[in-house]
């Protein structure tokens, strides 16, 4: 078997793990063992094909790895959980004072409290979720 077709053989294996593990380090050595398939192809001897992998694979680690990172920590701002419901509009469903009531928030019935104890929504009202403490929503 020529030794591209190993190579080859080595990038669909590292692939394997990049798909079950979503860690793109393994996709990285995939194209450092595809760039020593493509060396191979040209019929570079054995020693230039694993120059050509070491120094794809840990160019791309020093070079691309930080970027792609550094963009997937930013993300798109997405909040998700209970940062998600902070901000969000809810509708009282049972009067809400300073010490209990219920709201309807994104189709969930939910405790709550008015952040400032002397006030009253009544049933109906629109009030935005300044916090949520446990299961409790804070409402002005």
């Amino acid at each position: 078997m020529d030794s591209w077709l190993w190579w080859l053989l080595v990038a669909v294996l590292l692939g394997v793990p990049l798909a079950v593990t979503a860690l793109p380090e393994f996709g990285l050595f995939a194209v450092g063992a595809g760039a020593a398939a493509a060396v191979a192809g040209l019929g570079a001897g054995v020693v230039w094909q694993f120059l050509t992998f070491l120094v794809v694979s840990v160019a791309m680690l020093a070079l691309l790895r930080p970027v792609a990172y550094r963009r997937l920590l930013k993300g798109p701002g997405v909040r998700m959980g209970i940062d998600a419901l902070v901000g969000a509009r809810a509708v009282v469903q049972e009067r809400v004072d300073g010490l209990d009531g219920r709201i309807k928030l994104n189709g969930e019935i939910w405790s709550a409290r008015a952040l400032h104890p002397d006030r009253v929504y009544e049933v109906g009202q629109q009030v935005d979720v300044i916090e949520i403490q446990g299961a409790t929503a804070l409402v002005d």
